[in-house]
C-alpha cells in the first residue's frame, strides 16, 4: 500500500513517468474521487489493489494510450461523454465547429445532418443548446454508433436520431438547413499518426487517402443535394488544408465561403452557403 502523496510523487519519475496532470486524473479515477480530493487527503492510504490498477493505467498511458480511453470519458463543450477505442476522443478544436453552427441564422426547428459522428459529440452538443433542432447523426461504424446512442441516452438527448451510413450512402434525400462534419483529414503516411495517443485511435476516423482530402472532396461535392437553398455546409479540416477546402466549396457552387481559425490562429473550419 501507499499514500496518495507517495503515488503522485512517482508520476513524473522513473521509467513509468507520465505527465503530472494525467497521473492525477488516473489516480482520481482509480479512487473514484475528484482531483481536489487528492490534495485534501494526501496522507490517505490507498489499498494494494487500487495501487496495482493505478500502475497498470500509468504504464498504458506511458505506452501512448489516450487518457480519454483509460478514463472512459472525455469532456466536450458542456458535456461529459463516454469514449472508447471505437471512437475518436473529441478535441477542443472541434468546439469551433459547434460554436459556428450555433451562430448561424437557422430556424428554431432547423433540420441538421452530421456525418461521421463518432461518440456523438457534435450532434449532442448542438442538441443540448438547440432543443428544437431536428438532428440526425451518421457513422459507418456500428460500434461507434453504440457509444453515441449511449451518450445520448445518458444525457437525456434521445431526440437525436442515429443512422448507420458510409457518408451519404444510406441518408434519405431530405434536404436540411445545416450539414456539418469533422471527417478524417490526415494523409495515409503522415508522421503524426505515430504520435502519442493518435496511434491507438481508429485509423478510419483519422486517415483519408494519400493527401488526407478524400473525405473532404466527397463531402464538398455531394452536400448540395442534401441542403436546402441557403443551407450551410461546415467542414473541419487540417490547419494546412483551408485553401484547398475553400476551393472545393467554391467549385461545388457554394456562396459566402469562409474559414475560421482556432485559438492558436490555425485555419480549422471552412463553410459555405448552398446556392
Amino acid at each position: 500500500m501507499a499514500t496518495v502523496k507517495e503515488l503522485l510523487q512517482t508520476v513524473g519519475r522513473g521509467e513509468n513517468a507520465i505527465d503530472r496532470l494525467d497521473g492525477e486524473c488516473l489516480l482520481s479515477h482509480c479512487l473514484g474521487k475528484p482531483r481536489a480530493w487528492l490534495f485534501t487527503w494526501p496522507d490517505a492510504v490507498v489499498e494494494a489493489a487500487t495501487v496495482a490498477r493505478f500502475r497498470q493505467l500509468q504504464q498504458a498511458r506511458r505506452d501512448g494510450q489516450p487518457l480519454a480511453y483509460l478514463l472512459g470519458r472525455q469532456a466536450f463543450w458542456s458535456l461529459n461523454l463516454a469514449v472508447n477505442q471505437h471512437t475518436l476522443a473529441p478535441r477542443a478544436d472541434t468546439e469551433l465547429l459547434v460554436r459556428w453552427a450555433l451562430q448561424l441564422p437557422l430556424p428554431a426547428t432547423a433540420r441538421v445532418l452530421e456525418l461521421g459522428t463518432g461518440s456523438g459529440a457534435i450532434a449532442l452538443a448542438l442538441a443540448h443548446e438547440r432543443t428544437g433542432w431536428r438532428i440526425t447523426a451518421t457513422d459507418c461504424s456500428a460500434k461507434a454508433l453504440q457509444v453515441a446512442r449511449g451518450n445520448a441516452a445518458s444525457l437525456g438527448l434521445d431526440r437525436v436520431s442515429f443512422l448507420r451510413s458510409d457518408w451519404f450512402e444510406q441518408v434519405p434525400l431530405e434536404p436540411c438547413n445545416l450539414l456539418l462534419s469533422n471527417p478524417p483529414y490526415i494523409a495515409v503516411n503522415d508522421p503524426h499518426l505515430r504520435g502519442d495517443g493518435v496511434r491507438h485511435e481508429p485509423v478510419t476516423a483519422l486517415v483519408s487517402g494519400a493527401d488526407g482530402m478524400d473525405a473532404l472532396r466527397l463531402l464538398a461535392g455531394g452536400a448540395s443535394r442534401y441542403l436546402l437553398r441557403g443551407g450551410w455546409l461546415l467542414l473541419e479540416h487540417g490547419h494546412t488544408q483551408g485553401e484547398a477546402v475553400r476551393w472545393l466549396l467554391r467549385a461545388a457552387g457554394f456562396d459566402g465561403v469562409e474559414t475560421r481559425s482556432d485559438l492558436a490562429g490555425r485555419e480549422r473550419v471552412s463553410g459555405g452557403i448552398s446556392a
